[in-house]
């Protein structure tokens, strides 16, 4: 069978255009601010183009509102530790709203970048002194202490090896197979004890499988939920692609000299931020989270 190729993200998920989802439309965003009414227009296309259509659970979405009438059910994907890991990849500013990421970043350039929602907490002035070498540099410029990121650990219950995009995440064998997504929010502080990002996105075989080793343990009961892939791609337009989000509540501090580092060189071939898909506030398109 021929294979499907798919581009999608990350962080901010894909098979076919759809799945293309999280990298497309970056190379021509632009830096300009788009106004409210903008964002207003989107959300009424996506309610326009998804109604009555049968789209299930969309993502992101606020995890401390559980409401959600979304009809369309899916069996939730196993436990991480059942499934393979198969793509790492982020997004700046969280894609998801919670309580200790609720400062909203602004509408940015509608493309999804200036967009999402950043830590909520304060800093310290030696936290977000600059830094010597530029991180993550893109043409949508770099990153700076104080920026929030939130990073997808993708897992996939195909035999699969981890790899560059959402592709790695399906296989010949399987061409639909359950999609997990633990979801960290982290905040990059300019500070040497902080934690390292290699150790973060650190994987290895456990029991058979790949798992990220390094995702924080710390960071609250994990709210899970059906949802679907991500990206600005689908700011008008429904994912059609089902995935079980468990979105870790509470932000770490990461050294952003040591992200900086990782974006130089890794398995997955990342090397910038990807960027936000708009909130989805609409009920008919959430899940209700449990």
């Amino acid at each position: 069978m021929k294979k499907i190729v798919l581009a999608m993200a990350a962080s901010a998920l894909l098979v076919a255009p759809a799945f293309a989802s999280e990298q497309a439309g970056e190379a021509h965003a632009t830096h300009a601010t788009v106004s409210d009414e903008v964002i207003a227009s989107q959300r009424a296309a996506l309610a326009k183009n998804t109604e009555g259509k049968g789209f299930g659970p969309q993502a992101p979405r606020d995890i401390d509102s559980p409401a959600g009438h979304n009809p369309r059910l899916f069996s939730r994907a196993p436990a991480s530790t059942e499934m393979n890991l198969c793509n790492i990849h982020f997004h700046e500013s969280a894609e998801h709203k919670g309580k200790d990421f609720s400062l909203y970043a602004g509408n940015g350039n509608g493309e999804g970048y200036g967009s999402g929602w950043k830590y909520s907490g304060t800093l310290s002035q030696s936290e977000l002194a600059p830094v010597e070498h530029n991180a993550c540099p893109s043409p949508h410029g770099d990153l700076q202490p104080g920026d929030t990121i939130e990073v997808h650990y993708v897992y996939s219950t195909a035999q699969v090896t981890p790899g560059p995009t959402l592709n790695s995440c399906l296989s010949e064998s399987i061409k639909n197979p359950q999609l997990r997504v633990v979801a960290q929010v982290y905040v990059l502080v300019n500070d040497d004890k902080a934690l390292d990002f290699g150790k973060l996105a650190h994987y290895e075989k456990v029991n058979g499988l790949y798992q990220a080793t390094g995702i924080p343990s710390d960071m609250g009961t994990p709210v899970e939920f059906e949802g679907s892939t991500t990206g600005p791609v689908y700011n008008e337009k429904g994912s059609p692609f089902q995935v079980t989000w468990a979105v870790q509540p509470h932000v770490a501090k990461v050294n952003i000299n040591t992200v900086g580092e990782w974006c130089k060189g890794n398995d997955f071939k990342e090397d910038h931020a990807h960027g936000v898909r708009n909130i989805v506030m609409n009920p008919d398109l959430l899940s209700t989270i449990k």
